[in-house]
This record gives structure tokens, sequence and C-alpha cells, in this order.
């Protein structure tokens, strides 16, 4: 496995490898490596010639007030886990290369960020999708993988990619999630045994929106009901939606598939989840 800091020294390699006939990939991580990301990468082994992991813990993402310089890290551990996933390329650049001295350009999306976490994190997605189209240009991968537990994430970068003719195939990786169901998230590092227990009910709300919603309940009713639990369990709600899944609109019926997602402050932890709903 290489290791490239330089982003002029990833982009020669990507280049070198694609002129040579072989299809690059990309797993775009913010590194401390979990089961999650280790399915997203196997995901992209699969589909590509040569596997470039990028590790980077994007400032342009997180506010003043959010956990950036807490955000865990652990590079030996993580560069050990690409290697042994069969990773070609690591890519660990630091801030300063990625955004050098001056820097002032970056990607604004006029819609979806008008939702959901862009609501509750302003500035949040103008960071992801300046990052990785950043990324996209220094790795010129012609397949990436992220994980639908961002599903908002997800749904913008491939709408970023279509409106700015990135030739890149964006594939959606299932969410990871523990025996007991909770999502995998870097995050949840920060909660206490205690509080791992309490968090189970994001899940739990999550599979009783969707009974509901085939049970004919409306999106008002769904939200009430997951409201209860999750206050119940001591959670502190950011937001719960029942929304359209590519636009993130708010749905008062239900007549096509949708999404239901939340976001709720578990102890000192921050926790995002999401269902899909098929219309049947």
């Amino acid at each position: 496995m290489i290791v490239a800091r330089s982003p002029k020294r990833a982009f020669e390699l990507c280049v070198l490898e694609k002129k040579k006939g072989r299809t690059v990939g990309l797993v775009p991580t913010m590194g401390d490596l979990h089961d999650g990301h280790i399915s997203l990468i196997r995901k992209c082994r699969k589909k590509c010639d040569f596997l470039t992991v990028s590790i980077f813990v994007n400032p342009a993402q997180f506010s003043p007030r959010e956990d950036f310089k807490n955000y865990p890290r652990n590079l030996r551990r993580d560069s050990e886990i690409c290697r042994k996933s069969g990773v070609d390329l690591l890519f660990n650049p630091s801030a300063k290369d990625v955004y050098p001295e001056g820097f002032e350009t970056y990607v604004n999306l006029e819609k979806i960020p008008n939702h959901l976490c862009g609501l509750k994190r302003p500035g949040h997605f103008r960071g992801v999708a300046t990052v990785v189209l950043k990324l996209f240009n220094i790795i010129q991968p012609d397949v990436a993988v992220f994980g639908k537990k961002d599903y908002q994430q997800l749904k913008l970068i491939k709408k970023m990619a279509r409106d700015l003719n990135v030739p890149v195939k964006i594939i959606a990786g299932e969410t990871v999630r523990s025996s007991k169901g909770l999502a995998l998230s870097s995050r949840n590092r920060y909660l206490s045994l205690d509080d791992s227990e309490r968090a189970l009910f994001l899940r739990k709300s999550l599979l009783l929106g969707r009974r509901l919603v085939y049970s004919g309940s409306a999106p008002d009713a769904v939200k009430e009901k997951m409201r209860h639990i999750i206050k119940k369990s001591g959670g502190k709600i950011d937001y719960i939606s029942v929304c359209d899944r590519d636009s993130f609109e708010e749905l008062k019926k239900i007549e096509k598939d949708a999404l239901i997602a939340v976001a709720v402050k578990v102890g000192p932890a921050r926790l995002i989840d999401n269902i899909e709903v098929r219309k049947k």
C-alpha cells in the first residue's frame, strides 16, 4: 500500500493507473475506521482495479461549536485496517494541503442543504461538497462509495457530481449496525455504556415509524409516535423527518418511496440514523 500526503503525488499515481487502463475507486473517510467503513472499502474493492481511501478530518464541515479538535484520530490503526483490506493508496493530506493559504472557492448546493442536518449545521454541506469535489479532482475516481447512514450527504454528492458533470459513478453502501441495531459511527466513541444502551431507541423508533407508514398512518402521526419513544428514552431531539428521498421535502402524505430520518443528542453525541420506506 502506498501512502501519499501530497495531492500532487496522489493525482500522479491515480492518473498513471488510469493510463494503464485500470479503473480507480475512492472511499472518502475522516478516519477512525470501523466496520461500516470497512464494508464500504470492500464494496469499492470489488468495483475497481486501484483502490484509494482518503483520511482527512475536514475542518470546513465543522462549525466553531462542533467537535473538530476532539474528533477521533488514529492514523496508525487506520493504516493497518486499510492495508489488511487491500487498499492500494492511502491519501492522508494535511489541512494546508487541501486548503492552501488564500483559499476562497467553495461549492454550494441551493436546495438539499436546506433540510435536515443542513438546517442544524450551517455550512456543513458546503464543506462536504467542497472537499469531495477536491478529492474527485485529485483522485480522478471512476467509482466512489458513500454510506447510506449519511443519506443526505449521499444524495448531495450524487447531485453535485451530476450537476457539475463529474465523470464518477457514485455507489451507495448499506448502513452497518451493531448486533443490537445501533448504526456504527465514529462518534459512538463518545457514548458511555449506558448511553450506548439508551441509543438503541433510534433504531426502534425508525422501525416503528416504518411499520406505522405501512399500516397507513400519516407522517405527522408517525413523527408523534416516534417522538414519544425518543423522549421517553431520554434523547434530545434535533429533528424527526418523514420526507421525500431525493429532495428531503417534508411529506404531508406518503404516495411514493420516502425516508424517515432522525437526529438525536444522546449524552455527549449527536447521532443520526434513517430508514427507507418503499411505497407498497
